[in-house]
């Protein structure tokens, strides 16, 4: 059996215990994003000086980029024990008053989706994080009390993906906050290989290096591609090269440009069926079988990103990048 606990043996089931070993638990070895790095560790240490709870901090951006890791690190780095709930799971302001009356003091609460609480929920939480405080209404109708409710001090995180949706007070009631940035291949390369020595790994740069630029910028990604290739060469008793790192993403359909089977499928069809476009996103989303909010939220950012569609008010339009991707020949037109 291997020496390192983390490291997969036959009848184990550690990839669980992959998933919270890969997740840096300082600011020191979280990678990335330094400026909100350097403004986060700024806030802490002032809090700490003060003898206070650090301020609510707001995280934004895409998935996969850290929201979550960085929650984790700032209970971490206080010394705090941390609750974790979702936007979601708080349907009602009985829910949310469970959750901040059972905190104690300097708790962080870290609340994942945050615009996707409902609304009584929500004002309820103004109150919370201004004053810490709730108002509890007991009885009904006229004779219904408003009897308020001392809360612990305590430091809020909230995480969202789309900080459009959330209403103005409630943004204005955080004290710090960040917009997470995508990474380039030299930072996902550090982050894999960080995560190869946790998992016990020792592979050339050249191979990590193929494997974040196919990682469309997301540490998340990047690691789950690692231990795709990983399994790919313990299965075929591989060396971990360039050449094995392409094979095995062949295998899981993600080529040379991180653009995977649904990626590929939706600009096939833009481009076959409707002519690159324009295409509305229901037609499009119907054509693929896929739900719109799967590829409004998950495939259209990085297609965007890549320059591969184009949103005009007509719809989706494939560009030029996407023909020659794809091995198509482009149209002579001056949207394109």
């Amino acid at each position: 059996m291997s020496e390192n606990p983390l490291e997969p043996s036959l009848g184990s089931d550690n990839e669980v215990q992959f998933e919270g070993a890969l997740r840096p638990r300082t600011l020191d070895d979280f990678v990335g994003q330094a400026k909100v790095r350097e403004q986060l560790l700024l806030l802490l240490q002032a809090a700490q000086k003060q003898n206070r709870t650090p301020d609510h901090i707001l995280l934004s951006g895409p998935p996969g980029l850290g929201k979550t890791t960085l929650a984790m690190i700032v209970a971490e780095e206080t010394g705090q024990s941390l609750r974790i709930t979702s936007g979601p799971a708080i349907n009602h302001a009985g829910d949310l008053a469970a959750v901040v009356s059972s905190l104690v003091p300097g708790e962080v609460l870290f609340i994942d989706e945050i615009h996707r609480m409902a609304r009584p929920a929500e004002e309820m939480l103004y109150l919370a994080m201004e004053d810490f405080r709730i108002d509890i209404m007991v009885g009904k109708g006229a004779g219904a009390t408003a009897l308020p409710l001392e809360l612990a001090p305590f430091t809020l995180v909230g995480a969202t993906t789309r900080s459009g949706l959330l209403p103005g007070p409630l943004r204005d009631r955080f004290g710090f906050t960040a917009h997470l940035e995508f990474y380039s291949e030299d930072e996902l390369t550090t982050v894999l290989e960080r995560s190869s020595r946790v998992l016990g790994l020792s592979w050339p740069t050249q191979a990590l290096n193929e494997i974040a630029g196919r990682s469309r910028g997301t540490p998340r990604i990047a690691n789950r591609l690692l231990r795709r290739v990983r399994d790919y060469v313990l299965v075929h008793d591989a060396e971990p090269t360039v050449a094995s790192v392409q094979a095995a993403l062949k295998v899981y359909d993600v080529d040379e440009l991180g653009l995977d089977r649904l990626d590929r499928a939706v600009l096939e069809i833009l481009i076959t069926r409707f002519g690159g476009g324009p295409v509305g996103l229901g037609t499009l989303s119907v054509s693929v079988g896929e739900e719109a909010e799967t590829i409004e939220s998950v495939v259209e950012p990085f297609l965007v990103r890549q320059g591969f569609i184009q949103r005009t008010p007509r719809g989706r339009l494939a560009t030029s990048a996407a023909y020659s991707h794809l091995g198509h020949e482009a149209p002579r037109r001056n949207d394109l």
